[in-house]
């Protein structure tokens, strides 16, 4: 059971939860008793497991299609029982400087990080807010929404508006519906490489959080399980920092004179089930 987490009777829905940081938060729902829904475009490689050898249901969907999310909660609700928890991890960037970028790959980017959740947490109100104990929905924020993001512009912004969306929500959906949100950093995930390069490329990045590393999909899946429970039965509309102490700040190496130059820059602050927006 995931951090002493008890979510047994609860049914637990994660966008592009079949792989990356994703599926962490699968296994960590599941390691904690619920009912987990994977909802992704893709079926996973091999099925998303918890310890106990449960496994996540796969739901095909593609987030940025409205009335696809809705008959899909639907779909859950009527074949769970409920929609407990909803968690809106699905999105991503390619690397792109904005020049670079036309306005329709910009605004594909911004439909994906911030409208798909909002359509997605409308749809799970519609039927969280008929249930006895309400529900619960969490989002995938990252620090590129609280920092500058060269080369992920449109993605940074949308992670701010995602975050401010949440706490707008938590207010006018309380105290039915808890709204919070997971601010992630740098996340290993097994497409780490094509972000960061090699195994030294990636100790490189990690040696720029304070903690010397990247965090697991696993440790991002257990906060999130935390955050579901009930023993933050009065948390809502709250942003919870996973990030490992953020980035050291450079002008600490720069007054020291450290002589290592810049590790190679982060090309995907979180890797999640549909990371590129341009298709």
């Amino acid at each position: 059971m995931a951090i002493g987490i008890d979510l047994s009777g609860r049914v637990a829905v994660v966008t592009g939860g079949t792989r990356g940081v994703g599926a962490g938060i699968a296994r960590a729902l599941l390691a904690a008793g619920a009912t987990v829904v994977a909802a992704a475009r893709r079926p996973p490689e091999r099925p998303v497991e918890g310890a106990d050898g449960r496994a996540a249901a796969f739901e095909p969907l593609d987030v940025r299609d409205p009335d696809a999310v809705t008959a899909c909660f639907a779909r859950v609700r009527d074949r769970y029982g409920s929609l407990d928890i909803l968690v809106n991890n699905a999105g991503g960037t390619p690397y792109r400087l904005l020049a670079d970028s036309t306005p329709q790959q910009a605004a594909r980017v911004i439909e994906l990080n911030l409208v798909a959740p909002l359509t997605a947490s409308l749809a799970a109100r519609a039927v969280m807010a008929d249930q006895p104990t309400g529900g619960s929905i969490i989002m995938i924020g990252s620090v590129s929404g609280t920092r500058p993001s060269p080369g992920t512009a449109a993605y940074g912004a949308a992670k701010a508006g995602l975050e401010n969306l949440a706490r707008t929500l938590a207010v006018e959906w309380a105290p039915r519906i808890r709204v919070n949100t997971l601010v992630v950093g740098m996340v290993h995930t097994e497409r780490s490489h094509l972000h960061y390069g090699d195994a030294a490329g990636v100790a490189a990045v990690g040696r720029t959080v304070p903690l010397g590393r990247l965090a697991t999909p696993d440790e991002i899946g257990e906060v999130c399980a935390f955050l579901a429970g009930d023993r933050c039965g009065y948390v809502t509309g709250a942003s919870l920092a996973v990030h490992g102490g953020g980035e050291r700040p450079a002008f600490l190496d720069a007054a020291a004179g450290t002589p290592s130059g810049p590790p190679p820059m982060p090309r995907t602050p979180v890797t999640t089930d549909l990371e590129d927006a341009d298709d």
